[in-house]
């Protein structure tokens, strides 16, 4: 299957419509239609059916697209390469992060890193941890930060700090009066915080577990910086990292969580692929970074 037979084949799999691919892949549906008839030609087996006006894909496709997609995001990969050094950027430094990260962190070890590298390039993208574990996987980026040092097989993890939970919530609410908060002051309280498959909801869940206390969210969110507009219409109070700057959000306060629930920081990279000189001074600065974030990045703040 050729490259473009590849890129029609993935993208019929995610749009399910000829018309959609056809848009997203900036062609007509009729040369659409054509390449998909040429890789079945060529294949010797059919990819698609027409089922009452749309497109099924054949049991030979579902078991092709898993490691036709791989291909495909590394097709997509290579040729975002070949742009950055048609144009001059190959010191281009490709980062990932989670949001709280991103808006800490990242921001720190930029300033840094720029003063140092004026003309270097700097790619900085935002995503949920598993998002940055598949760009790293995929080449699209080198470096990923995130607040989960869990191991992977093909990652190196680098945990480079903790960040420490938090309770926000809206200016003159009861709890702001408290130094802390724990467990047993928000037993009547509209609870926002991390879905069960985080990592920050496992610690909460274990901590509560200890004081003989159930963890139990009711608004849900899998990112902390969705819980300030629902913090702000007073929905509740939430239970997120110290890595945000809470502080900077009018009409909010945070207040450490007790007990004490530290979060990893770490840095990623791939295992298969080595670092670039430019890298390895982001890496530097990131880990500078972290080290210079002091009681903030602790959660100590109020």
């Amino acid at each position: 299957m050729r490259a473009r037979q590849l890129e029609v084949f993935c993208m019929l799999m995610r749009c399910g419509t000829v018309t959609g691919a056809a848009a997203m892949l900036n062609i007509s549906q009729p040369a659409l239609s054509q390449i998909l008839l040429n890789a079945e030609d060529q294949l010797g087996f059919k990819l698609f059916n027409r089922v009452r006006g749309r497109l099924v894909p054949t049991e030979q496709a579902e078991e092709l697209y898993p490691e036709a997609e791989r291909i495909f995001s590394e097709l997509g990969a290579l040729r975002r390469r070949t742009v950055d050094m048609r144009y001059g950027r190959s010191g281009l430094v490709r980062l990932a992060s989670s949001a709280p990260p991103s808006m800490s962190i990242v921001p720190k070890a930029l300033l840094a890193f720029r003063e140092a590298h004026p003309d270097i390039v700097v790619r900085s993208l935002v995503a949920p941890v598993m998002n940055v574990i598949e760009m790293l996987r995929n080449g699209d980026v080198s470096l990923g930060v995130a607040m989960n040092n869990l191991p992977h097989h093909d990652i190196d993890v680098e945990t480079v700090g903790h960040t420490e939970l938090v309770c926000v919530m809206p200016a003159g609410h009861r709890l702001a009066a408290l130094d802390r908060v724990g467990f047993a002051d928000i037993g009547d309280e509209t609870l926002i915080s991390y879905r069960a498959d985080t990592l920050p909801a496992r610690l909460l869940a274990g901590a509560a577990d200890a004081e003989g206390v159930s963890y139990a969210p009711a608004i849900e969110i899998d990112v902390s910086i969705t819980a300030l507009p629902f913090v702000r219409e007073a929905l509740g109070i939430a239970i997120v990292d110290g890595l945000i700057p809470w502080e900077q959000f009018p009409g909010l306060v945070r207040r450490p969580f007790q007990p004490r629930i530290p979060v990893p920081i770490a840095i990623l990279t791939s295992r298969n692929r080595s670092l670039s000189g430019s890298h390895e001074a982001m890496r530097d600065c990131l880990r500078q970074a972290c080290a210079t974030l002091g009681r903030d990045i602790r959660g100590d703040t109020a």
